[in-house]
This record gives structure tokens, C-alpha cells and sequence, in this order.
């Protein structure tokens, strides 16, 4: 049996400002952006450029309780791990439109 994870849930506040951010930002593409009316949310799937891998869910709380995840889906730790053809190209590029980084990178 071969098994794989296809995508990996990720609690966000409002999934606009979320494939902004994941689309526009990181360069992802959106893969899927489907109105689900029986539950009145999206289905909304984002991936690295030229990716067949592991695919991100954009998944809006809503709950109050889920609301509290946003931004702490692993509990501090790191959560994901973007592996990527030229790093400093990437790095210079995100840096240049805002993005910040929690620490400086080490080789």
C-alpha cells in the first residue's frame, strides 16, 4: 500500500486576505477556489510554483475556539519547511515586499 498527504489544513482568519498573502506574496498558485453552499464555506487549495506535492488547504475558522489557532497552528514550533531552487533569490524578494522573517538566515 503506498499512502501520501495530499493537503495540510491551515487555520486562517479570511480566506481573501489569505490567498493574497500565499498567491500574491509567496507565489503560490491557487489551485482550487470552490463555494461549498451546503456548509457556506470555501474550498480553497494553494501550492508552491511547479509543485506535485503536498498541497495547503486555506480552512476559515469558524468556531471561536479555532480563532485562537490562527498563527499558532504548531505551537510555536515551526510549522512548514519551503524548499526552494535559490534561496537568496527567494529571501531578497519576499523581504523586498514586507515579509518578515522571525530570525536572520544561517548557513
Amino acid at each position: 500500500m503506498k499512502q501520501t498527504i495530499i493537503h495540510i489544513a491551515l487555520v486562517v482568519d479570511d480566506y481573501d486576505e489569505a490567498i493574497d498573502f500565499y498567491v500574491n506574496k509567496l507565489k503560490f498558485e491557487l489551485i482550487e477556489d470552490t463555494y461549498q453552499p451546503e456548509q457556506d464555506k470555501r474550498w480553497v487549495v494553494v501550492a508552491p510554483p511547479n509543485s506535485n506535492g503536498t498541497t495547503l488547504l486555506l480552512a476559515k475558522a469558524s468556531k471561536p475556539e479555532q480563532r485562537g489557532f490562527i498563527g499558532n497552528q504548531a505551537g510555536g514550533r515551526v510549522f512548514l519547511f519551503l524548499n526552494t531552487d535559490d534561496f537568496w533569490r527567494d529571501y531578497e524578494r519576499m523581504t523586498s515586499i514586507g515579509i518578515e522573517f522571525i530570525r536572520q538566515p544561517q548557513q
